[in-house]
């Protein structure tokens, strides 16, 4: 594993700062999440028309074709240099690349360049209630009728979903067949009579995640990805690239916020000095700067084993456990240094995601559910990667 940068690829990497620096929006309004997704939207429209949503897309597909290398140099730069993050972040890192792997020619036809453009955003329905976790075990069904499939049934915590036109829904075709086996891959229209959208309110007081109530909505048999009873192996196709997509922005995230958190301590007196100064305070920051470093090189040997095969591999799930750790650790040691006033704080000039390190502390409550909670991932891990007996 070489993590040395080419001559061409530190080339990109300037090209991608660049780029980014002379085009940069700003900060995301604080309005509210209309407000937020409309800016978001025209970011993505800038970001494709300068050929750099989707880079990773082949040409043909309306992505520029790059490397797993240059896919991480830009998504790293990004998060780097704080750039909004695209409208259809999902249609990015997974819709498209599901449909480039498993659709048909009329497929990638239709619905590849909307998701570049940002003219139809994409949602993921697979959580469902008493069936996160284990979606093998999800109820939602669908029968066929003629021509088109009759789905029935609820997803949850589905993000944006409220703002989707596509939904990536996996239902149970087949339910004779073993779990895992009587699953199909669906793309399903939001806008399809029968199908509502309900955003939950977080503890931020945002509503970025859904419940979808799907009641016989009629979904046409053309808009099946992959076999009928093969969704599974679609689905796993979905969650690798959602996590192998999620590391490099995550590394540089995590880089900013340790900038931040020591910048804190520095900063915030106390009775013997300043925070910086107290030996459990130095201990606990140096913890953390250890193990984002070992969150970075473990990314690295993940994108190596990717590059090799061809596709994200079981790798990915143990970046997303380190940064689900690492973030929510970090705001928990940021609201101790503030002291015990620090949750009827409003914010401070630390502030990060659009507010300050209270919303951090709450918004990273879900950072170890979403996108596969922290106990799954660590079953991949022992499972896939070390080859550890499965736990039944």
């Amino acid at each position: 594993m070489d993590l040395t940068l080419s001559p061409s690829e530190q080339q990109f990497r300037e090209e991608v700062r660049g780029w980014i620096e002379a085009n940069h929006p700003g900060p995301e309004p604080e309005a509210g999440l209309e407000e937020v997704m409309a800016f978001r939207r025209e970011w993505q429209q800038k970001m494709h028309a300068a050929g750099w949503a989707g880079i990773s897309w082949p040409k043909e597909y309306g992505g520029r074709g790059a490397t797993m290398i240059e896919q991480a140099i830009f998504v790293g730069e990004a998060s780097r240099l704080e750039a909004p993050s695209p409208a259809n972040v999902l249609g990015l890192a997974m819709g498209g690349p599901v449909v480039i792997a498993h659709g048909t020619d009329a497929q990638k036809q239709r619905y590849l360049e909307p998701i570049l453009t940002a003219e139809e955003i994409w949602c993921q329905g697979f959580s469902e209630p008493e069936s996160g976790s284990d979606l093998a075990s999800l109820k939602t069904r669908a029968v066929k009728d003629g021509d088109e499939w009759v789905v029935t049934g609820q997803k949850v915590w589905t993000t944006f979903a409220q703002y989707a036109k596509w939904c990536m829904l996996v239902a149970r075709t087949d339910p004779d067949a073993p779990k895992h086996k009587g699953l199909t891959y669906f793309l399903m229209d939001m806008e399809l009579e029968g199908v509502e959208a309900k955003p939950l309110v977080q503890i931020t007081g945002e509503g970025e995640f859904n419940e979808v109530f799907i009641e016989e909505a009629r979904i046409p048999d053309e808009n099946v990805i992959g076999e009928v009873g093969g969704g599974w192996s679609v689905a796993i196709t979905t969650l690798m690239n959602e996590r192998a997509g999620l590391a490099f922005g995550a590394i540089a995230q995590v880089a900013n916020g340790l900038k931040r958190l020591g910048a804190l301590a520095a900063e915030t007196r106390t009775n013997g000095g300043t925070a910086a100064e107290d030996p459990v305070i130095r201990q606990r920051l140096a913890q953390l700067y250890i193990e984002a470093e070992t969150m970075r090189l473990n990314a690295y040997r993940g994108l190596t084993k990717t590059m090799q095969s061809g596709i994200p591999g079981p790798e990915g799930s143990l970046g997303k456990w380190q940064w689900a750790d690492i973030n929510q650790r970090m705001a928990e040691l940021a609201l101790d240094i503030e002291g015990a006033y620090a949750p009827l704080a409003r914010g401070d000039e630390h502030a990060i995601a659009g507010g300050a390190w209270q919303y951090s502390f709450l918004r990273s409550r879900a950072n170890s559910i979403e996108g596969g909670t922290t106990d799954i991932l660590k079953n991949i891990i022992a499972e896939r990667v070390l080859g550890l007996p499965k736990m039944r």
